[in-house]
């Protein structure tokens, strides 16, 4: 007996925040619509779990009630090196905690209540076709037909995409490793710090649950030359600077291993490969140093949109929305990617770090102008 292949219009490939943001303005405006991912509600990623407010309203408008939740307003930066120093500023717009596994499970529910097919524990093992013909989807729980399909993958992109081997930038084509423990510490709520050590820097701020976050970044080369063991690589290493001792050694753990991701690499990647659209850290895998990359996400599938909205009424062709979502992608975020790029190569390196640290702490000015190329305007 042969299975039925269903269809819709738009097939999302990766249930994250631009994935889920994406499917939800979609079904706002009756476009059926279907997320594939390959993991179950709720689950833990490794990210930084600060979203500058930009990201505020956005949210609210796609039915997340952010000022019921009683979150953490962060206003308030701190920048380490591992000689002792810190610099210490206001930030401007600011943001506000809320843990990954929270957040994207709210977004899961509301895609779900307001009719996107969300399928759990489900990968896409294929995707061919074209926008003329439309698109046919293979996946672990059957086959499914679209006239859209938009990647949301994350970091690694599956087998059947196809990248340009070109950088948009110079890049040092660096290794990268993330690892993320959730602790409970004493820690000002409405601060965010960044501390630097040898080739990386860890992020901690307040989520719900009066956890905090704490998130680091470093080369694939420390942890090999600590035997690729976490724990003897936080001893030799992150341990030098002070502040971070203090975090490791006095804080609570709520899980006593962490959650680590490996063969990360920054560079800016590309809206769309043979016609699939592209959003999220599958379109740009970017440095933490340019803001946050969650609000980076949300507002890609706000663009993508824009575009996806006038193909489905025929106002536009494909070609002219794969066209058009490009152009704004990099209006929106090129120089934001660019600023991030030349950010981290002041971080990671003990002198220059402390010496660039105590610079910005003479010029205020300087510092908030610097923090404001990371933070993107309301959307």
């Amino acid at each position: 007996m042969e299975t039925q292949t269903e269809h819709f219009e738009c097939a999302i490939i990766g249930g994250g925040l631009a994935g889920l943001c994406l499917a939800i303005q979609l079904a706002d405006r009756d476009i059926s619509t279907v997320v594939f991912e390959k993991n179950k509600y709720p689950f833990h990623k490794v990210c930084g779990e600060y979203i500058s407010m930009e990201s505020w309203p956005f949210l609210e408008s796609l039915g997340l009630p952010l000022a019921d939740l009683s979150l953490p307003k962060i206003d308030y930066l701190g920048i380490s090196s591992d000689r002792g120093f810190m610099l210490n500023h206001q930030l401007g717009m600011g943001g506000f905690g809320i843990s990954r596994y929270s957040l994207d499970n709210y977004l899961f529910e509301i895609a779900s209540r307001k009719g996107v097919r969300v399928m759990q524990g489900c990968r896409v093992t294929d995707v061919h076709g074209n926008a003329a013909d439309g698109f046919h989807i293979r996946t672990s729980a059957g086959d499914f037909t679209s006239k859209v399909v938009c990647g949301s993958y994350g970091k690694y992109a599956p087998q059947f995409i196809q990248l340009s081997e070109t950088n948009a930038f110079d890049t040092d084509n660096q290794n990268y490793i993330g690892v993320k423990y959730h602790i409970k510490t004493d820690f000002p709520a409405n601060r965010i710090e960044l501390h630097n050590f040898s080739d990386g820097y860890c992020g901690i701020s307040i989520v719900d649950r009066d956890w905090h976050c704490l998130c680091y970044l470093t080369t694939a080369s420390n942890l090999l030359q600590n035997g690729k063991d976490v724990k003897q690589m936080e001893d030799a290493v992150l341990f030098r600077n002070p502040f971070l001792k203090n975090y490791f050694k006095n804080s609570d753990f709520v899980n006593a291993q962490p959650l680590v991701i490996s063969n990360v690499q920054f560079h800016k990647k590309q809206t769309d490969s043979n016609g699939i659209f592209l959003l999220g850290d599958a379109a740009g895998s970017i440095t933490p140093l340019c803001g946050n990359g969650m609000s980076m996400g949300m507002r890609a599938s706000k663009l993508l949109v824009a575009q996806l909205l006038p193909f489905f009424t025929g106002n536009q062709t494909y070609e002219s929305a794969l066209e058009n979502y490009h152009r704004t992608w990099n209006a929106a975020f090129g120089t934001r990617i660019r600023a991030g790029y030349h950010l981290q190569k002041l971080f990671g390196k003990s002198r220059t770090t402390d010496l660039a640290l105590k610079m910005l702490g003479k010029m205020p000015w300087l510092t908030s102008k610097l923090v404001s190329l990371t933070h993107g305007e309301v959307f």
